[in-house]
């Protein structure tokens, strides 16, 4: 098989407009539409509208056209989607976040076609999240000669793996199913080869278009988040010393257990999941998976500290599993949020039964060699898992997943509380479904009630009716996943001594309790926040307001962003950062945060998903008052020292929650903050307030390599080292020159009418933040920004060719103008 990209040379066109705008795929359509409070997604999608378009490019069919097949795979449309070749439709899907493949029935090499994508978003809201619209995800021009390796044709499975003192020993197994006319003599050649060399190799002859390898691998680098070890794997099928076919993967060598008593394991060593969840959007670029942005979220998580991800609440991409498997994440993929009981009007319910097993095997296809994936979730709060006909479909799904994949482990997220709920509720019309969203027993619903309740969702999961509505589906599945219901763990394991328990989801601020229990409880396997990255959408879960300002955990226009991230959508970390390192004890040097001194007498409209406001700055210039200052160590106590005076000496550890608070009228200065084990020094940090700031520009990646390489470029109002004012605001305009393009511009501003498609933006504590795309042209990129009050600055990036199949040099035309 060859594997081109299939993703230069569109245009893009709203529905019923001809004219087109060029645009480099992956394309988020939603991501310009325009943001009022009568928008069609409300609060779920963060008041964008959806839409209908087409996408449509000219492609020349290639010269072997009629002797090998030709196909399109589709990473993800959201959309409805209808494909056309020359007007002639050839495919559909309307599954958002499946991959699917059409056939290209070409025969004529040298013919020019057309191809056009119809999708269709109106119909909103679908999700109870930003969802983007459009070709989100890349595409790519697939070719097969008559004999192949199927799709989903090569199988690799680490059997055994054997560790001795100085090296380790693996056995793999590999199978390969071909498809075509298999000659009778041919065989299956597998390599298994590090930085270029061939480690261990092996081959069987073909019975059946099956072939099945078992490689020994002596001495070999075994895969884990802390070493993550990939191998190039070559598969070649062989005929009269010809290669019929041959496919090229990475991977690495591991296996997994799991059992109440000694829990997870990897590679016969047990593992503890430090974990958060992702939705799929990024931030500033809406729901358009770029790799370099899909890189960059999960290089961010690992440097931070944590070792798994949980996709929230539909399979990630593969560029984010690429960057799962190479940085070392362990992964929990989720297949859906949603079964056969509506959640929001539109998102697809009805056709759950009819369409699960087509987007399963989507997703194990796409996960099946990857060694970052470790389980698998079959749904996020279902509520209909509580009832009769919920848990035969579980079983269904759990029996599907076992059969195709049964290398790794199930489980389901469950909230306790919205179990019961839905266990009580009358059932919808015809007996087979909790109500939709109208009535109780709802994610949603469940939400609300803990927002006015407290800790509601906590405490309901220790009462015996939430333990009666959820013990059926936890049977039905490998591993108990429960959201927000630590408080139950250490019944549970004695009620049910065989149950293996992780925690799907949970705030942030609880992570103190729930990590002395998943230290302390045998088959207690790790924790999953909500949430690691900060997304698009159910506007206001998290981020508090004041005084008088709308509060609850669904506001209203021109709310934006949920507001949970322990990073923010430009990628700056917040203090539920600080606090879980602390936690976890993986930093001597304690975390300094400062509740927002802008914010000061003002009463904060809280909400449990953010346990608090603080920020990593000491700079509020032209600013007084009371600063409120939190310390975050897991040492027995913590000092803080302003401008060389002591404010006193604090317990902190895990008997005070890992922090220490402190008190004082704000000054400008430095704040240092020293920790102590039983009176002796272990670590120390420091915050400083800014000189006079002006407009600085700082790139994360100055060098920009071909057509979809990213940099990132922080517009900052910082003093002359880099020290950046939280309580700055100015207005930025930018431009882009050269062979680059603006691809988006924006801030972690919770609430505004701007949007990330523009030229201008306002910073937010002092920041913005522009994302450069290159074209894939040599030559020198030059962003300009200029400020009202702060003055103007320049930044020169290198663009540097590189040829990559399928791909030409981008249009200058910037993304934007398609919005």
């Amino acid at each position: 098989m060859t594997t081109t990209l299939f993703t230069d040379g569109w245009t893009f066109h709203r529905d019923g407009v001809d004219a087109g705008i060029p645009v480099r795929l992956p394309h988020d359509a939603m991501i310009g539409e325009p943001r009022s409070a009568d928008a069609g997604t409300d609060n779920h999608g963060g008041f964008f509208a959806g839409g209908a378009y087409v996408y449509r490019k000219r492609w020349t069919a290639p010269d072997d056209a009629g002797k090998r097949s030709q196909r399109l795979t589709f990473e993800g449309v959201y959309g409805a989607t209808r494909v056309f070749m020359n007007g002639r439709e050839i495919g559909r899907n309307d599954s958002p976040y499946r991959e699917f493949s059409v056939p290209l029935d070409v025969v004529t090499p040298g013919e020019a076609l057309t191809i056009e994508v119809y999708v269709d978003n109106r119909h909103v809201p679908n999700s109870r999240w930003y969802t983007g619209s459009g070709i989100y995800r890349p595409v790519w021009l697939e070719s097969d000669g008559a004999v192949h390796i199927a799709p989903d044709g090569v199988r690799i499975v680490t059997r055994t793996v054997d560790q001795g003192r100085q090296r380790s020993d693996a056995v793999v197994d590999v199978e390969t199913r071909i498809d075509g006319p298999v000659p009778a003599s041919a065989e299956v050649f597998v390599a298994f080869e590090l930085d270029g060399k061939v480690e261990a190799s092996g081959a069987a002859s073909v019975s059946k278009g099956v072939a099945n390898v078992s490689i020994p691998i002596a001495d070999a680098r075994l895969w884990s988040a802390e070493h993550p070890h990939l191998y190039d794997v070559r598969v070649s099928v062989l005929f009269d010393a010809q290669t019929l076919d041959e496919r090229h993967l990475r991977t690495g060598l591991r296996t997994i257990e799991v059992d109440a008593r000694q829990g997870l394991r990897i590679n016969h060593e047990q593992v503890l999941l430090r974990g958060t969840a992702v939705h799929h959007d990024n931030g500033l670029l809406g729901a358009a998976t770029w790799t370099d942005a899909e890189r960059r979220r999960a290089r961010l998580l690992k440097e931070a500290g944590y070792n798994a991800i949980r996709s929230a609440h539909n399979p990630l991409s593969r560029a984010f599993l690429d960057a799962c498997d190479e940085f070392g994440l362990y992964v929990m993929d989720e297949l859906t949020d949603v079964w056969f009981a509506h959640k929001t009007s539109h998102d697809r319910a009805e056709h759950f039964r009819d369409e699960w097993r087509a987007d399963a095997a989507a997703m194990i296809a796409t996960d099946r060699n990857r060694p970052s994936v470790i389980m698998y979730s079959i749904g996020n709060e279902i509520a209909e898992s509580a009832t009769g006909p919920g848990v035969d479909l579980a079983l269904e799904i759990q029996a599907y997943f076992t059969e195709v994949d049964p290398t790794r482990h199930t489980t389901i997220a469950v909230n306790p509380l919205l179990a019961m709920m839905a266990a009580k509720a009358k059932p919808a019309e015809g007996g087979d479904a909790t109500p939709p969203e109208r009535t109780p027993a709802t994610s949603t619903a469940a939400n609300l009630m803990t927002a006015k309740l407290g800790r509601m969702m906590v405490l309901a999961s220790m009462l015996p009716a939430a333990d009666n509505a959820s013990r059926d589906i936890f049977a039905s599945v490998d591993i108990a996943g429960y959201n927000y219901g630590y408080a139950s763990y250490r019944r549970a394991r004695k009620r049910y001594p065989d149950r293996v328990i992780v925690g799907t989801e949970s705030m942030p601020g609880d992570l103190p309790a729930i990590w002395k229990r998943v230290t302390s409880i045998p088959g207690v396997i790790g924790d999953f926040s909500w949430t690691g990255w900060d997304y698009l959408g159910e506007v206001g879960l998290g981020y508090w307001s004041y005084g008088k300002e709308p509060g609850g955990i669904a506001k209203p226009y021109p709310g934006v962003l949920a507001g949970c991230g322990v990073f923010d959508i430009t990628g700056a970390s917040a203090a539920t950062l600080l606090l879980a390192q602390a936690v976890w004890g993986i930093t001597d040097a304690p975390g300094i945060a400062v509740r927002p001194v802008d914010k000061a007498g003002q009463r904060p409209n809280k909400t449990p998903w953010l346990s608090t406001d603080a920020v990593t700055s000491w700079s509020w210039r032209g600013l007084t008052g009371r600063a409120d200052i939190e310390v975050y160590s897991a040492e027995d106590q913590v000092e803080l020292i302003l401008n060389g005076r002591s404010l006193g000496r604090r317990a902190s550890g895990p008997k005070r929650g890992f922090v220490a608070r402190f008190h004082t009228p704000y000054e400008p200065g430095e704040l240092v903050a020293i920790a102590y084990r039983q009176g002796v020094e272990t670590g120390r940090s420091s915050l400083r307030s800014a000189g006079e700031p002006r407009l600085r520009l700082r790139a994360e990646t100055e060098q920009l390599t071909g057509p979809d390489s990213l940099s990132y470029v922080w517009v900052e109002l910082a003093d002359g080292d880099g020290v950046v004012d939280a309580a700055s605001v100015d207005h930025v305009s930018v431009t882009v020159s050269g062979p680059g393009v603006l691809a988006a511009l924006g801030s972690a501003a919770p609430s505004t009418e701007e949007g990330f498609v523009d030229t201008e933006r306002t910073t937010y504590r002092g920041r913005a933040l522009a994302i450069v795309r290159g074209t894939g042209l040599d030559g020198e990129i030059v962003l300009n920004v200029t400020s009202q009050r702060h003055g103007d600055a320049t930044l020169t990036l290198d663009g540097t060719a590189l040829h990559v199949p399928g791909l030409t040099p981008a249009s200058t035309t910037s993304p934007r103008n398609a919005s």
